[in-house]
């Protein structure tokens, strides 16, 4: 047939220039690239709906490599159809083979995994990290459903990979949801990374699996240029219909071509300079033997025929009063007192109503979170997605709305973040826009324990904060409001922001603080009383017992100034300056372990030098079960108590 003629040769091309590009480089893969020689010639050249002048248009099919490490090949595809690249997306041009050989160089957009950052838009997403891409796919097949866009999106995994949970996190999230526009391949070439898969990831038992999840399987030869075809065909039929979901099974081999590529032990090797022209003779031979031959026109890639979506009106918000008002919670209003992670659900509910790109996602925690306030309205819940007890799937969904549109917040406790610490990263590291909002942060959540308190991951968020993006912005926000009010201005200021932000919420009612009329600006402060003696800096539940301890304090005669620090970074200059008019003693709260607040205004004081004194107050053990939040406070040396001591050590002598 001149269409497998074609593909072949189309193939072993491929497979050469993804041979010299990482012969070049000096490293690279080029065995997994050759397994998928095939898949992807018939992918970029004949199946997917592209235009290769215009690979970042919303309207067009994905592809999602989530064995990242085998891109050469894909890289090769689109040096040979001029694929539109480059790290300003206002001046794309065609791909070159020449490009492909600057792989993995500094000053070259051709990374040595896929990230669209740097200037490869072909891609919506960083991979490398294994087991994440199906998600980021369900979470593009998504965004496409809801926009009504006729759009599949294929994701690559290597068998090997197939070990990661996540990959069945995944799986089951596309049956949940009946996300049929995504097409998991998976590239059963029998090996990992150090040694053969076990059975358990054989394409048998993959087979196996994949139906016992809810999934139709095509099993095929992934070297058949007209198997895959079909396959592809048959996922087309049934994208984006409510029908099983399919996926394929793609039996390769690693190093296809050439003995000399194949087996244990060549993973991530490149090929010598010396031994390439008898690597290519063997592929050069293996083409004879298959009757490779390239015929122009054999091979056509479809257009794109869908209309992207049209830009839909974002209303005006409500002040916090009235948002509370519309969502039937007058009495607390009237109270005086709520908690962020409650009032996180008034505000959610009113961007999804007032921005229709604006989706949620959550862990199965939606009643803890209040996520479930934007799930339970009729207007809002198809926007809604339950993930399940699956963070990190959901991490990298939220990654996969983005790259489709969506403005994605999702939601679990703070301490169920950290088993998605990777995904967080790979997500940023995507310029994903994505919103993470961790409920019972710190010890306040009391009874339940330290299972399902987070202290450490303000450490983790705040180093996100020390870097910026090419335009100047942090990578990451880290945010904690301090009352009702603040997390509902913090979650909208959230949504203004293009970029990624996480805010930490928390479980117990507090009083009130600020006003309708307070603003939250990103990277801001509240001064909530003025002294000279001490400056106290703390954030979130601990303003309360900050502002508890204010009269002990000044009837002890010292006059402390307190701030909100609800923001990660802040105004470093207006810290120090608050410092200079306390005399340079600074004291920090936080109910987490070290390495957050403190230390990032430990930073701040030292970064241009000066006298400031700074003592950090944070968890020193770890907390256990208690029957009231000051109970667990005093447990951790954090009660008004403890800060009115302090805070009275760090006063001058006089005083004291």
């Amino acid at each position: 047939m001149a269409f497998d003629a074609s593909v072949h040769a189309k193939a072993i091309d491929l497979t050469k220039l993804s041979i010299d590009m990482t012969t070049a480089a000096g490293s690279g893969h080029p065995t997994t690239a050759a397994s998928l020689a095939h898949l992807v010639t018939v992918l970029m050249y004949h199946h997917m709906r592209y235009n290769p002048a215009d690979p970042a248009n919303v309207t067009s099919d994905r592809l999602v490599l989530s064995e990242g490490h085998a891109v050469p090949i894909v890289y090769a595809a689109a040096a040979d159809l001029g694929v539109h690249f480059g790290a300003d997306p206002a001046d794309l041009r065609p791909m070159t083979r020449d490009d492909a050989m600057t792989l993995r160089e500094m000053d070259s957009a051709i990374d040595g995994h896929p990230n669209p950052v740097e200037g490869f838009p072909f891609f919506d997403a960083a991979t490398g990290s294994l087991g994440q891409g199906l998600s980021v796919a369900a979470g593009i097949a998504a965004a496409a459903r809801l926009d009504r866009l006729d759009k599949r999106i294929y994701c690559l995994i290597g068998d090997g990979e197939s070990r990661e949970g996540q990959i069945t996190e995944a799986l089951d999230f596309i049956v949940d949801h009946k996300l049929t526009a995504a097409c998991p391949i998976f590239n059963a070439n029998a090996y990992a990374q150090s040694e053969p898969i076990s059975p358990q990831q054989s394409a048998k038992s993959m087979i196996k699996r994949l139906k016992a999840i809810g999934f139709a399987v095509h099993l095929i030869n992934g070297h058949d240029p007209s198997q895959i075809a079909a396959a592809l065909e048959a996922h087309g039929a049934i994208a984006g219909k409510s029908r099983k979901p399919i996926a394929i099974v793609a039996e390769t081999i690693k190093g296809w071509g050439a003995e000399a590529m194949h087996g244990d032990g060549k993973h991530g090797k490149p090929i010598e300079t010396d031994d390439i022209p008898a690597v290519f003779g063997e592929l050069d031979e293996t083409g004879r033997f298959l009757g490779a031959h390239w015929t122009e026109g054999d091979l056509r890639i479809p257009p794109v025929t869908a209309e992207p979506p049209k830009a839909k009106r974002i209303k005006k918000l409500p002040k916090f009063s009235a948002a509370m008002a519309a969502a039937g919670k007058q009495s607390a209003l009237d109270a005086g007192k709520w908690a962020t992670r409650r009032a996180y659900g008034v505000a959610l509910q009113a961007l999804g109503h007032a921005n229709p790109v604006v989706v949620a996602l959550d862990a199965d925690v939606k009643n803890s979170t209040f996520a479930e306030d934007f799930w339970k309205d009729q207007k809002l819940t198809k926007r809604y997605f339950e993930c399940r007890i699956a963070e990190q799937n959901m991490v990298s969904a939220a990654a996969g709305l983005s790259a489709g549109g969506k403005i994605p917040f999702a939601s679990t406790f703070a301490k169920f973040f950290t088993r998605a610490y990777d995904q967080i990263e790979m997500a940023i590291n995507s310029g994903a826009n994505i919103k993470l909002v961790g409920s019972h942060a710190g010890v306040t959540l009391a009874a339940d324990g330290p299972s399902q308190m987070s202290l450490p991951d303000i450490a983790f968020f705040r180093s996100f904060a020390t870097a910026a993006r090419a335009n100047g912005d942090p990578i990451a926000y880290l945010l904690q409001p301090a009352d009702a009010v603040a997390a509902y201005g913090l979650t909208l200021q959230m949504a203004a922001h293009n970029g990624a932000c996480y805010m930490r919420t928390h479980r117990p009612d507090s009083n009130f603080i600020y006003d309708d009329d307070t603003q939250f600006p990103l990277g801001g402060h509240h001064v909530l009383a003025d002294g000279d003696d001490l400056l106290i800096i703390t954030s979130g539940y601990m303003v309360h017992a900050a502002l508890d301890a204010l009269d002990d304090l000044r009837r002890a005669d010292v006059n402390p100034t307190i701030v909100d620090l609800y923001s990660i970074p802040f105004d470093e200059q207006a810290i120090r300056d608050l410092a200079a008019v306390n005399g340079g003693a600074v004291l920090t709260i936080e109910d987490n372990y070290g390495g957050g607040y403190g230390s990032a205004v430990a930073d701040a004081l030292t970064s241009e030098g000066g006298g400031a004194t700074v003592r950090q107050m944070y968890a020193r053990r770890i907390p256990k079960s208690g029957r009231s939040t000051n109970e667990l406070l005093a447990y951790i040396g954090m009660s008004t108590a403890d800060i009115v001591r302090e805070a009275r050590t760090m006063a001058s002598p006089a005083v004291v």
